[in-house]
């Protein structure tokens, strides 16, 4: 049974973050920024402006607020998109001074691109897998050859020509039945995240007409490859809800699990060697898991260990033998193991301790060694456990600042560990990992072209003290010769929030920045996990505060220590990290030149307030539940549409999608009408939507490159910059 992730993990990892481009290098040896006035003058545009309709919103406790843009929720309202379209001509009319060099930005990205790339191949039950690209095509081409590499080429799925006439694409959940010969794929074509799956015949190239609306897109096949079981979505609140099971060339689809609790989401997961399906249901700490073996695909699934609160596992399998990594001894995870035939939560044995000072994100079981995927001192390590004698050891990575991650070999049976790895000035590179020799083969670093040597660039792994004593993480990146004077332009990027660590991977399209005279940081504040579980919860419900005291912590040491000073700081982040934008530019708008918020979560008591928005429900543990008077109130403090006053704020890129189905459109619609009604200054604010693309922005490998083109020509035109470096 072969999911095929990882053939994409190479090649679309660049893709789902922007792609990541460089410039050529220089010898020049100091970088004292020469900054020139802003090119841009609002002036020159007269902004939108939205009608005000107040609304009266009244919360369970009583608390009355006015919301006079409530009404551009109307999503069909003409007078919506009107204004959306406005906001984006304010937009283009604004940055006219910098179109150029938008264009210069976008080629100098594109010219880094090897447009004709290959994964890396892995072999997995008689056959190589991969993904390629072709030169000028926006998409992948999911391929396959059998026995060797000298086979010839057959070709799974063209997300290219799927994706004709088509403003959007994405395609999720490729999935082949054991028998090598239906391929199972999710596409959506709307930004939504709502994918139609379909089944392939591999045979005769041909489609069944087997489909399911709603998909999330994960699947796992039956060993008989008669049935698939699969996962779907509320099409109102997008909550993953429901496990079905499917017989091939059948319409007749059977229910296998509902999970009813609104605050709660089911999904199905397949074991590494093909043996068991699981389902797992539950949010955040609570997760109970639900396993069938896959050659009884018409039994019923059972229990492992019933849901509690505070109490999260989730499993694999190994030889008979449950694999079960669980918060029950501590809350940055231990491993434990029980028969799969008993197995109850008494009969779980540990394996893997739990460890303080060190978090457990995850295990890639094979039949001979388990990889296991660790964080400690902000860092990721990979630490190998030998099934036979139960010997452990470390991968050597060798550099101060980095991302490492298994990636997930389908072959149960290999005996090579694949991982990726970059740092902030190494391309992502993906390395064999020989377990029984501790041997590491490089199989292939992400093409740069252009003349890229990371050799030009320094990164550092530093420490900035946040207002409560505590050490927070930061990791810099920049071009030898920097002269720590305070001239030097700053990127200052972060996320924060739902325990999602914001590691220092390769971006090669910060090098057009760096090449330019820019500091790039990465702010690795309370809420994600780098610096294990605790760290994630001192940055949500009652203290996600701490998140952008965090932030503004890291950004006042930058500017101490002469990295940055404020009128040439920078700050970007996106959907969570758009709420860190929103909520840090009302508490310290002085630290700033310029703010980017893509998809920003900024109406935080609105939206959490309201059910029937996509994904509320799912993240009361997250943020807190406005029906609760304690919580509404703390949530109050920080909300940025709630806290938006009279005072000057940096300059403002604020980034949308229509079809975005995880903060909706209006949010930064209101918020932006909201800053232009009480802003004090002169400084730009400007607005753009994209009427065809998703939370990520388009869906099109090089129709992203455009997107931060744009962006970074936004910082440099108010550096003074238009054109050809300085």
């Amino acid at each position: 049974m072969l999911k095929l992730f990882p053939v994409l993990s190479f090649l679309l990892l660049a893709i789902a973050c922007g792609q990541r481009e460089q410039q050529p290098s220089t010898n020049s040896t100091t970088n004292h920024f020469n900054m020139q006035p802003s090119v841009f003058n609002a002036a020159d545009a007269t902004a939108p402006h939205p009608e005000k309709k107040p609304k009266e919103l009244t919360a369970p406790s009583g608390d009355k607020r006015i919301d006079e843009y409530y009404w551009l929720n109307e999503r069909k309202n003409p007078a919506v998109t009107a204004y959306l379209n406005a906001e984006n001509e304010y937009a283009e009319k604004v940055m006219a001074p910098v179109k150029d060099l938008k264009e210069q930005l976008f080629e100098e990205m594109k010219a880094r691109v090897k447009q004709d790339d290959n994964s890396v191949p892995y072999f997995d039950n008689g056959y190589w897998y991969f993904v390629r690209f072709e030169t000028g095509k926006e998409y992948p081409i999911i391929c396959r050859k059998k026995d060797n590499l000298d086979a010839p080429e057959e070709i799974m799925l063209n997300v290219n020509t799927l994706a004709e006439g088509k403003p959007y694409c994405s395609v999720t959940g490729t999935n082949v039945s054991p028998d090598n010969r239906y391929l199972v794929y999710a596409a959506d074509y709307t930004g939504r995240n709502l994918y139609k799956s379909r089944i392939k015949d591999l045979q005769t190239g041909k489609l069944l007409d087997d489909e399911w609306d709603s998909a999330f897109g994960s699947s796992v096949w039956s060993k008989d490859s008669k049935y698939v079981f699969y996962d779907t979505k509320d099409e109102e609140t997008l909550r993953t809800d429901k496990v079905w099971r499917h017989e091939v060339g059948s319409k007749k689809d059977v229910l296998i699990h509902e999970e009813k609790d609104e605050t709660a989401y089911a999904s199905i997961y397949g074991s590494k060697d093909g043996e068991y399906a699981f389902i797992g249901h539950g949010y955040t700490q609570n997760i109970e898991t639900h396993y069938l073996q896959l050659d009884q695909p018409l039994a019923d699934f059972k229990v492992i260990a019933p849901r509690e609160k505070e109490f999260y596992y989730d499993v694999e399998h190994h030889n008979g033998q449950f694999v079960i990594r669980t918060n029950k001894e501590g809350r940055n995870f231990s491993i434990m193991t029980t028969p799969a035939t008993q197995p109850s939560k008494e009969n779980w044995k540990p394996l893997i301790a739990h460890d303080a000072n060190v978090l457990i994100d995850g295990v890639d079981v094979f039949r001979d060694f388990m990889a296991i995927n660790e964080r400690s001192g902000g860092l990721q390590k990979i630490r190998v456990y030998n099934w036979a004698d139960g010997s452990m050891h470390y991968v050597d990575f060798g550099e101060p600042t980095y991302t490492a991650s298994t990636t997930s070999l389908a072959d149960f049976n290999s005996k090579v560990l694949r991982y990726n790895f970059s740092s902030l000035k190494t391309p992502n590179s993906v390395f064999d990992y020989e377990v029984a020799t501790k041997t590491k083969t490089l199989k292939k670093m992400e093409p740069v072209l252009g003349g890229y040597d990371p050799n030009n660039f320094t990164t550092e792994f530093v420490w900035a003290t946040a207002r409560d004593g505590i050490k927070v993480p930061v990791s810099l990146v920049y071009k030898k010769g920097l002269v720590k004077d305070g001239s030097a332009p700053c990127f200052q990027i972060s996320y924060g929030s739902y325990g999602i660590s914001y590691d220092p991977g390769f971006n090669k399209n910060n090098i057009s920045l760096m090449e330019r005279g820019f500091v790039c940081a990465i702010a690795h504040i309370r809420g994600g996990m780098e610096m294990g579980f605790e760290w994630y919860e001192n940055g949500k419900m009652m203290k996600k505060i701490n998140t952008f005291t965090d932030f503004i912590d890291c950004s006042e040491m930058l500017i101490k220590e002469k990295y940055t000073s404020a009128d040439r700081l920078f700050a970007q982040g996106g959907s969570a990290g758009g709420l860190l934008m929103g909520a840090v530019a009302n508490m310290r708008p002085d630290l700033y030149k310029g703010m980017i918020a893509s998809v920003p979560f900024v109406d935080v008591l609105t939206t959490m307030s309201d059910a029937s928005i996509p994904l509320t429900t799912g993240e009361y543990t997250e943020w807190g539940n406005p029906a609760i008077k304690e919580q509404y109130d703390y949530m109050k403090l920080y909300s940025p549409y709630d806290n938006v006053k009279k005072q000057a704020y940096p300059n403002m890129l604020v980034k949308t999608s229509f079809a975005d189905s995880q903060v909706q459109y209006f949010e930064p619609a209101k918020w932006v009408a909201r800053l232009r009604d009480n802003k004090t200054d002169n400084n730009l604010l400007l607005f753009v939507t994209n009427m065809s693309g998703s939370h990520g922005g388009a869906s099109g490998r090089f129709e992203r490159l455009k997107e931060r083109a744009q962006e970074y020509a936004w910082m440099l035109g108010l550096l003074g910059q238009k054109g050809l470096q300085q």
